[in-house]
């Protein structure tokens, strides 16, 4: 009976990252999966999210001077947006940089790659 409930609020984890709309943390991520699973533990998401990245099924995302986030894989090259009224994080569709991979910038800098956050106020917040 334990792995059913373990396979249970796994579900319920993964189905709180896929169904945000941008990366979550984990008290977030045990916000959301309780709705579903009541009694689930900050520790039981803990466990979850590591099996979950080891196992391909979420990516980590290092916003700066945040505590790690996580999102599914398969979104592609994005970037994020920061609310600073209601610091939910949110994924931006496309990539408003445009700087590809191999660009040589003034200085003699090479572009292997780039991971942007802007910050401001989200539409409900605005």
């Amino acid at each position: 009976m334990g792995k059913t409930r373990n396979t249970r609020q796994r579900n319920a984890i993964l189905k709180s990252i896929r169904d945000a709309e941008g990366p979550l943390s984990v008290g977030e991520i045990h916000v959301r999966s309780r709705t579903e699973i009541p009694g689930l533990g900050i520790a039981t998401v803990y466990r979850a999210v590591k099996a979950l990245r080891e196992e391909g099924e979420v990516v980590l995302v290092e916003l700066p001077g945040e505590e790690p986030r996580y999102e599914p894989v398969g979104r592609g090259h994005h970037h994020h947006f920061r609310c600073l009224s209601c610091d939910q994080t949110f994924d931006l569709a496309g990539c408003p940089v445009g700087i590809p991979r191999g660009t040589t910038l003034p200085g003699g800098f090479t572009v292997e790659e780039h991971k942007l956050t802007l910050y401001g106020r989200c539409s409900d917040c605005a």
